[in-house]
């Protein structure tokens, strides 16, 4: 029964995310990633509100972590997780440790995009853009499109 908890609440969630980013980019405009950094305060908003209630009220909702913290907090970002962790380790005054994992969220996470990117562009036929070939300066506009 939890994974079908998981399930419905990470379709809302991810749904929730698609709504939201688009309204806040239609708000706020393209020049900044306000959509995301919008919907990553809110996730860690929900996210604390959430480890609060069920703290206060252990084993009265055996549902809402894998619904709300798996599924709808994690379909709408997994930012509130990595927010409650790091704050967690903050508060077992572990710093060290939080820092740590900051560090290495940040910087591994960041540079695994582009290893990636990479990675698909080896791939069998290439991954480029639609109508775009692999070489050329129709390539180097696909990647660095203009701001």
């Amino acid at each position: 029964m939890e994974w079908l908890w998981i399930a419905m609440g990470g379709a809302a969630g991810a749904t929730a995310r698609a709504a939201l980013g688009q309204w806040v980019d239609r708000w706020a405009g393209p020049t900044f990633p306000w959509p995301t950094l919008a919907i990553n305060i809110l996730g860690c908003l929900a996210m604390g509100m959430l480890d609060g209630i069920v703290a206060a009220r252990p084993g009265s909702a055996a549902w809402a972590r894998p619904l709300v913290g798996i599924g709808l907090l994690g379909g709408f970002t997994t930012f509130s997780a990595f927010g409650l962790e790091t704050a967690r380790l903050i508060q077992r005054h572990t710093s060290g440790e939080a820092a740590t994992y900051i560090a290495l969220s940040l910087i591994l996470g960041i540079g695994a995009v582009p290893l990636g990117q990479e990675l698909a562009r080896r791939l069998p036929g290439g991954l480029h853009p639609p109508g775009v070939s692999a070489s050329g300066p129709e390539a180097a506009k696909a990647e660095h499109p203009p701001q």
